[in-house]
């Protein structure tokens, strides 16, 4: 575990190499598991302001899933999650063949919202928890990515390099280079 500016990073995400091959998994971490994805509280009052842009990128499931439970769900633990759709595909995906895609990320590359997605998906496989001292990052392995880290190991990318503009957006260019130092120094 290092710690940069009170953030601890756990060394897998240093020394694991990923990068994501939908062409294999097709999307899987938003289709599969027993809650939706995390949300900060402060994503729904904007998932709520970009809702009327997203619907046309979502499926009709989707949209009816929405209606019915709005626009988060609370899962087991309390935490906010996106909701389901039969306890199966999150509420805000679509699909590209048999891929499923992100209909939050098709409306921002259409323009239509400056709304990425939220950022627990832009992070995965990445996970942020939450202590007294700060924030700590882990790497949450799930057999779904085994075709992620095989592709990162053939293109020699490690985790946070293939993750660096969510890590970014999340904390900041400057926190970055301090981890992308840090790897360096330690020739990771």
């Amino acid at each position: 575990m290092i710690i940069i500016d009170g953030i601890m990073v756990q060394d897998e995400i240093i020394h694991t190499s990923f990068v994501c091959d939908l062409s294999k998994c097709h999307g899987a971490c938003c289709i599969e598991g027993d809650a939706g994805a995390p949300l900060l509280p402060e994503e729904i009052q904007i998932i709520e302001d970009v809702l009327e842009r997203v619907t046309p990128y979502m499926t009709e499931k989707g949209i009816a899933t929405i209606k019915e439970t709005g626009v988060f769900e609370m899962d087991h633990t309390g935490m906010l999650v996106t909701p389901l759709i039969d306890n199966g595909d999150c509420a805000y995906i679509n699909y590209d063949h048999e891929t499923a895609v992100c209909a939050f990320e098709l409306a921002f590359q259409a323009g239509k919202t400056n709304f990425q997605k939220p950022q627990s998906c832009h992070l995965y496989p990445i996970r942020v928890g939450k202590l007294s001292t700060g924030d700590f990052l882990v790497y949450h392995k799930w057999n779904i990515c085994r075709p992620a880290l095989k592709k990162g190991k053939n293109q020699r990318i490690p985790m946070y390099v293939f993750l660096k503009k969510p890590l970014i957006r999340l904390y900041g260019e400057e926190w970055y280079n301090k981890l992308l130092a840090y790897a360096k120094e330690n020739a990771l």
